[in-house]
C-alpha cells in the first residue's frame, strides 16, 4: 500500500508543475461523460497511467476520463480509481484544483474500498491520505517531499456550507434545509472544486458539502467510484458522516458501472443529523 501512496506523491509534483506551465485550454476529445475535456485533464490522467504501470500491486486503473476499465499487472492486488483532475475548469482562473484516488481490494464496490487519498493544488500543494488504520494524515509538499502536518479530526458541529447545484435545480425541502443553516449563522463556502470544498471543512473543524439530486441531474452529478466513497470514506475516518439523499452511507455503494453518480452529503455529525431530518429520513 505504501507503494502506491508514494506513487500518488510523485504524480502530485508532476500535476502540479503542469498545472504551473502547460496549456489550460481545451482539448478534441470528450470524457467517457460526454464532457470536453481540458488539456489538462489529459494530461494528468496520462501522468497517472503512466506512473502506475510499474506498480506490481496495482492490478487495474479506472479513471474519470476514461471509459472501462485498464487492466495493468494480473498478479496485483489493488485497483486505484481516480479523478485525475477535479476542478479543472477552474484552472485557468487560479482556484484550487485537486486530485482524489479510491483503493479498492476486489469488487468495485464501497465496502472494497481499502484507502483513498486526494491532492489539493493550490498556493501549496497538500495531500490527505486515509487507510483504516487511522485517522486522515494530511502532508504538505517541500519540493519533492511530503512533510506529515496532523492528524485529521471533524468536530461535531462546523460552520461552513458548500451547497452544489444550480439552485434553481434543488427540491423545495433541500433549499429549505440549507437556508436554515444559512440562518444558524453558517457561512457559504463553495468554490465550484469538490476538493478544495471538502479539504477546508475538513481542515477548519467541520461543516457540510452537499450535491443533492436535483431536477435535471436527479441521481447527483458526482462519480461514485472517483469522487463519492473515496471523499466519504475521509470523512467517515475523520469522525463525521457521509450519506446519500435516503441516509444510506456512501460507503456502502454498490455502482453498477464505474461512471455511476450518486446524490451526496459529507460533514460532521451535527450537519449531517440536521439533513436526515430535514429529508424525513428516520434513525
Amino acid at each position: 500500500m505504501q507503494t502506491i501512496f508514494d506513487t500518488i506523491k510523485k504524480v502530485a509534483i508532476k500535476i502540479d508543475y503542469a498545472i504551473k506551465t502547460e496549456d489550460l485550454g481545451y482539448s478534441d476529445s470528450s470524457n467517457s461523460s460526454g464532457e470536453e475535456q481540458l488539456k489538462l485533464d489529459v494530461k494528468s490522467d496520462y501522468i497517472i497511467e503512466e506512473a502506475f504501470k510499474d506498480v506490481a500491486i496495482v492490478k487495474a486503473l479506472v479513471s474519470e476520463e476514461k471509459e472501462g476499465v485498464l487492466a495493468l499487472n494480473p498478479k496485483g492486488k489493488y485497483t486505484v480509481c481516480y479523478d485525475p483532475l477535479d476542478g479543472s475548469s477552474l484552472a485557468d482562473v487560479n482556484l484550487s484544483v485537486g486530485s482524489i484516488f479510491g483503493i479498492y481490494e476486489g469488487e468495485l464496490i464501497g465496502e472494497n474500498l481499502v484507502a483513498s487519498a486526494y491532492v489539493v493544488y493550490g498556493p501549496r500543494v497538500e495531500l490527505v491520505i486515509a487507510t483504516k488504520d487511522s485517522k486522515p494524515q494530511h502532508y504538505r509538499a517541500n519540493g519533492d517531499l511530503f512533510n506529515f502536518i496532523s492528524e485529521i479530526t471533524l468536530d461535531e458541529k462546523g460552520k461552513l456550507n458548500a451547497p452544489g447545484g444550480t439552485q434553481q435545480n434543488w427540491s423545495d425541502y433541500h433549499k429549505t434545509f440549507i437556508d436554515s443553516l444559512f440562518q444558524e449563522g453558517y457561512r457559504l463556502r463553495y468554490s465550484g472544486g469538490m476538493v478544495p470544498d471538502l479539504h477546508q471543512i475538513l481542515l477548519k473543524g467541520g461543516g457540510i458539502f452537499s450535491y443533492p439530486g436535483t431536477s435535471d441531474k436527479p441521481q447527483g452529478k458526482l462519480r461514485q467510484l472517483f469522487e463519492v466513497i473515496p471523499f466519504a470514506f475521509i470523512y467517515e475516518q475523520a469522525g463525521g458522516q457521509a450519506v446519500n439523499h435516503e441516509g444510506l452511507p456512501l460507503t456502502r455503494l454498490i455502482p453498477s458501472h464505474p461512471h455511476d453518480t450518486s446524490s451526496c452529503f459529507f460533514g460532521s455529525n451535527y450537519e449531517i443529523n440536521a439533513m436526515k431530518s430535514a429529508y424525513g429520513i428516520k434513525s
